[in-house]
């Protein structure tokens, strides 16, 4: 019998989507629980470490997006299939977070001049240099028209995309010196159950 899935998160993308984005690419059902403010503080104190998102499976919980996107993953074949593909799994979601953490840190700066500034230089020079790295690594693997790791969609892929949504703040030409990229989000974009759950999931800023 299937496991059951319960996850709890804001209504919101932040670390929660690419929890939801994983069980998309997999195919399964969840339970998508979605709490206010006022909700959250009522059940903080039931959960393991004091925030969410939270997986409950068959429901003994799990914290920790990392963990449970991984484990959502390896669950459903979407972590690689040799343990050096496991490891290039690894190292691409780590590399997609050092992308996205500027622009959150960012996101919380009170003055605009800063704001707009450090924005500039990120969309300019941070963004560019790593989506560089990123599509040569890309091109390493079947010339860059198939996936990141491997010959089918992985958790690298689905954390790159969810990674995307963030950055298209940035404008619409993130990826215009990058085609392979820009090829690999449109290619796992329109995998049948992600391209259905992007269009059914609740609009969100951020």
């Amino acid at each position: 019998m299937a496991p059951k899935y319960r996850l709890t998160y804001f209504n919101l993308r932040g670390l929660g989507e690419i929890i939801r984005l994983t069980f998309a690419a997999a195919g399964v059902e969840f339970e998508d629980v979605r709490v206010t403010e006022e909700e959250w503080a009522k059940i903080k104190p039931t959960t393991p470490l004091g925030h969410i998102p939270m997986l409950e499976i068959d429901g003994k919980p799990l914290a920790q997006s990392n963990a449970i996107a991984h484990y959502v993953a390896r669950e459903h074949g979407l972590a690689g299939e040799s343990n050096m593909e496991q490891a290039q799994v690894d190292m691409f979601v780590d590399t997609w977070q050092d992308v996205a953490k500027p622009l959150i840190d960012i996101y919380y700066i009170k003055d605009e001049e800063t704001k707009r500034e450090l924005t500039k230089k990120y969309s300019e020079e941070t963004v560019p240099t790593f989506m560089a790295s990123l599509e040569k690594l890309l091109c390493s693997n079947n010339d860059g028209d198939g996936f990141l790791v491997g010959n089918k969609v992985t958790l690298a892929d689905i954390a790159f995309i969810n990674v995307m949504s963030w950055l298209d703040s940035l404008g619409p030409n993130v990826l215009e010196k990058f085609p392979k990229l820009a090829a690999l989000r449109k290619r796992v974009e329109a995998i049948e159950t992600i391209a259905e759950y992007i269009k059914q999931r609740p609009k969100t800023d951020h």
